[in-house]
């Protein structure tokens, strides 16, 4: 039950958004740049980083909702998803994401714990400076997303049919779709 009144139609950080729109915007327009928007980590990736910080926030609407935009990006493999969220070390994924998403553990549990070696190591395995930048960057955002979502009480799960559309039409079209829509008149 959210802490606050919410429309009952929406759930999550979509019923945030919908109760205070100006934040909306802002908000949207950062997670579709560093989810959605052209870069070198795939869509894929990005949102299995979004998935594993909230994994590790025990944020389970934003952990659900972005394990199903991932599983779409890879081809619905919720198996898949679920190995790389669960234990990222013994996962089937590049050495490089492995690398990325040990420093967004880190930046989950506190900025300060990101070691230079964590950074070398990332860098070995092939990640650039903007990759770096973006994984944590991706992890700082999804702790706020996380406590937003769950300080205010509006994780309410979806149904899982609801979810995998949902997860659809970000996956295709971004987070723009996460804005409420003005009313019509």
């Amino acid at each position: 039950m959210a802490h606050i009144p919410l429309d009952e139609g929406a759930s999550g950080i979509r019923a945030l958004f919908a109760f205070r729109p100006e934040s909306a915007r802002p908000m949207a327009d950062l997670a579709n740049t560093l989810l959605h928007a052209a870069n070198s980590l795939t869509r894929g990736e990005r949102e299995l980083i979004a998935a594993y910080v909230s994994s590790l926030n025990d944020c389970t609407f934003c952990l659900d909702s972005h394990a199903a935009i991932a599983s779409w990006h890879f081809g619905n493999d919720e198996g898949f998803v679920h190995s790389v969220v669960t234990d990222p070390v013994t996962a089937v994924i590049s050495d490089k994401l492995k690398a990325l998403l040990h420093i967004a553990a880190r930046v989950q549990q506190s900025g300060s714990l990101v070691r230079p070696l964590d950074v070398e190591r990332a860098r070995q395995q092939g990640a650039s400076d903007v990759e770096i930048h973006d994984t944590v960057l991706i992890a700082a955002a999804f702790c706020m997303f996380n406590r937003y979502v769950d300080g205010l009480g509006a994780g309410a799960s979806s149904d899982s049919t609801g979810l995998r559309e949902r997860a659809q039409l970000v996956a295709e079209h971004g987070y723009s779709l996460s804005l409420p829509q003005p009313p019509t008149t």
